[in-house]
């Protein structure tokens, strides 16, 4: 008998749930840059007590996820010019790289299924949802990036990610897209031609074009 999602979320511990949605939250851009969060709230909102909630922020703090300040003030980052242009060149390090990986693996399914994805990216920037447009765009990195079979490196990835999710939200708001990034066609196009500097070339500017339009 399949356990439902309330069932399983009882078996992991409450400060890993806690831990795992307010993640998730954070990285798909929910929360904008600067929303100040407290330990009450944050126990109350997952119906939890103030220790799991606190070590919940603990751990997210220490992933550069939340920031806080000595006076114990708790709030998602605000990121300067500075941080977005090294988070940009870390992206273009860590995922030229992980694609470049997953060049060999890339068969005709992974392509199709990023197709798939890149429509419903579409869909999201259709209905102007920010934090639905995040999460697909995330989502068709990560399929991709999957296929690198580099685990350690795609963790690295994930926390950029999440450090980038509120800014990721601001920048979306600037951009005012009306269609799906236009180099994710050039990423699939290579991947179907084995063309890895194209690959490159096209994943590189994919993950710094927007945000160093932020930065400007």
């Amino acid at each position: 008998m399949l356990l439902t999602t309330r069932a399983l979320d009882t078996k992991i511990p409450a400060h890993d749930r806690v831990y795992r949605r307010l993640r998730t939250r954070i990285m798909h851009g929910d929360l904008p840059p600067g929303q100040a969060l407290t330990i009450r709230g944050i126990g109350n909102e997952y119906e939890v007590s103030m220790t799991p909630a606190r070590e919940a922020v603990r751990r997210l703090a220490a992933e550069g996820a939340l920031t806080m300040s000595a006076s114990g003030r708790i709030s998602t980052p605000e990121l300067s010019n500075e941080r977005i242009e090294e988070l940009a060149a870390l992206r273009a390090l860590i995922e030229v790289e992980l694609a470049s990986r997953a060049l060999p693996r890339a068969h005709l399914a992974l392509i199709e299924r990023l197709q798939v994805t890149n429509g419903a990216i579409a869909e999201a920037v259709a209905h102007r949802d920010a934090v639905s447009y995040i999460r697909t765009n995330l989502e068709f990195h990560r399929t991709l990036y999957l296929r690198a079979q580099a685990p350690a490196m795609l963790a690295m990835a994930e926390t950029v990610w999440l450090q980038m999710g509120p800014t990721m939200r601001a920048l979306y708001g600037r951009l005012r897209r009306t269609e799906p990034p236009q180099f994710h066609r050039l990423i699939i196009a290579a991947l179907r031609a084995g063309d890895e500097p194209g690959l490159r070339l096209a994943v590189r500017s994919d993950v710094t074009q927007g945000l160093r339009m932020l930065a400007s």
